[in-house]
This record gives C-alpha cells, sequence and structure tokens, in this order.
C-alpha cells in the first residue's frame, strides 16, 4: 500500500512545487512508483512534468473532474518523461472548486476516498497543495498520511509554519487521526546568510529529528527548469540542484524503510 505525502505550506514561494516535483522524480529515478497529484490551481506541478494545465472540460480530464466525481484516478492519471513517476494534472476547473465544493456532503474527503483505489499501485503518492489553508489543501491533508513542509529560512516562514502545524493538530484530531508534520525540509538556503543559519537552527531546535538533514540550496538551474517543462534531473544532472534532492530523496526513502520485521 502506497503512501500519501502532502507536501503542504501555506506561504508561498518557498520551494513547494520545486521539492513535489523533484522530490517526485528523485524518487522514480530510484525506481519507485510514484504519482504526484496537483491540487494547486496554478498548475505548477503539471508545467514542470511537461504538461499543460487541462482546459475547462477537457476530455483527458484533472484532479477536478476526480473531485467532482466525473471521473477515476486512473482515467485522469498522465505519463511522464520517468517510466515510475506518473502525474494527475491540474485544471482551470480546479480554480472554481472550493467554491463549488463547500457545499458538498463529505467536502473534505473528495479526495481522499477516489485516492485510496489506486494507492497499491504506488509506492508513494506526492499531492502538491496550493499556497493557503483552504479546501483543496484540507482534502489533501484528510488524504495524508504525513505532511512534509519546504521551509525558506526566514523568520515570516516560521509564523506560517506555526499555523500550518495548528491546521495539521487540527484535521489530525478531527478528520484525519494520527496526521502529522513527517518532514521538514529547509529550502532555498543560502549557507552566506546569518539569518539563514539562525533559523534553521531555531526550526531545529523546536522540531528536533524532523528537520531533514539535507538543505535544498538556491540554485539557478533548479529555477530554470520548470521553464523546460523537466524535474532538475533531467535539466541538469549535475547541478547542485539534482544532487541535493537526490540526497534529500535518499533521506525521504531512509525515513520510510519499513521494518526489517514488517518486510519480511
Amino acid at each position: 500500500m502506497g503512501r500519501v505525502i502532502a507536501v503542504a505550506n501555506q506561504k508561498g514561494g518557498v520551494g513547494k512545487t520545486t521539492t513535489a516535483v523533484n522530490l517526485s522524480a528523485s524518487l522514480a529515478v530510484a525506481e519507485k512508483r510514484v504519482l504526484l497529484v496537483d491540487m494547486d490551481p496554478q498548475g505548477n506541478a503539471t508545467s514542470g512534468l511537461g504538461h499543460a494545465r487541462q482546459a475547462t472540460g477537457a476530455k483527458q480530464g484533472s484532479v477536478y473532474d476526480v473531485l467532482i466525481g466525473a471521473k477515476t484516478v486512473a482515467e485522469v492519471t498522465r505519463a511522464t518523461e520517468l517510466p515510475f513517476l506518473k502525474l494527475v494534472p491540474s485544471g482551470q476547473d480546479l480554480a472554481g472548486a472550493e467554491i463549488e465544493l463547500v457545499s458538498e456532503p463529505l467536502r473534505e474527503t473528495k479526495l481522499r476516498d477516489p485516492l485510496r483505489l489506486v494507492t497499491p499501485d504506488y509506492d508513494f503518492i506526492v499531492i502538491d497543495t496550493p499556497p493557503s489553508l483552504g479546501l483543496l489543501t484540507l482534502n489533501a491533508l484528510c488524504a495524508a498520511d504525513g505532511v512534509l513542509v519546504p521551509l525558506q529560512c526566514e523568520y515570516y516562514a516560521l509564523e506560517g509554519l506555526s499555523d500550518l502545524q495548528a491546521t495539521v493538530n487540527l484535521v489530525g484530531r478531527s478528520l484525519n487521526p494520527g496526521l502529522d508534520i513527517e518532514g521538514i525540509l529547509l529550502c532555498m538556503v543560502d549557507t552566506r546568510q546569518n539569518l539563514t543559519e539562525q533559523v534553521a537552527n531555531e526550526v531545529r531546535n523546536h522540531f528536533g529529528a524532523r528537520v531533514y538533514h539535507t538543505p535544498i540550496p538556491r540554485n539557478v538551474r533548479l529555477s530554470e527548469a520548470p521553464s523546460f517543462g523537466k524535474p532538475i534531473l533531467l535539466y541538469d544532472v549535475a547541478s547542485k540542484g539534482a544532487k541535493s534532492y537526490m540526497d534529500a530523496a535518499r533521506e525521504f526513502l531512509a525515513r520510510h524503510a519499513r521494518p526489517k520485521a514488517e518486510a519480511s
């Protein structure tokens, strides 16, 4: 049964989609079966893997069609350049989904139940969420087994992390028992700045082992890759960004390794 990970941070511009795309790609290169679900109406994870955001009413469908029950996850899943990585794309309709779903019964589980049908087909399902704590993000949190938070090393990001932790705790108590922040990945790290080290230390003091040892640096090649519709591994595998996400993927896999007794 695949593990579902929501990549979430209510603050924009912190490397959330970059992490969702490149961590998924790095896991796929390690021959893990990965499904990336783009729950952000902006569709950046979709375009970052070389697909166009689905137009309104497109036959191929998108995650919006899954949320309204018009299509299954399998029906809207797309292939990518990496054999082990599949994509559920975002679509233009997704922008209005929060308003459409607000009066629906069980509106928080519109993603969870369809996603359960395909979890046996994957090792990991990664959900890229919008930079807000609205209904789309709530659906991702209700569907997830754990939350991975990309965090930029600045003080405003710490405030946002506190709000996200409160939301995750609330969802864990009422809608998805046991949900918690299982990992924090420091992104856009600039080691030349003292503030970076101060914030990193504060996060580690508060969250301890949940903070990844691997930092993701600011990297020009990493910023360029989305405009070419490729994860960094296919755009420039020798770049610092690619190496960092590969290291993060190794750490991710080590954290999610099954106990020997369970694996036997």
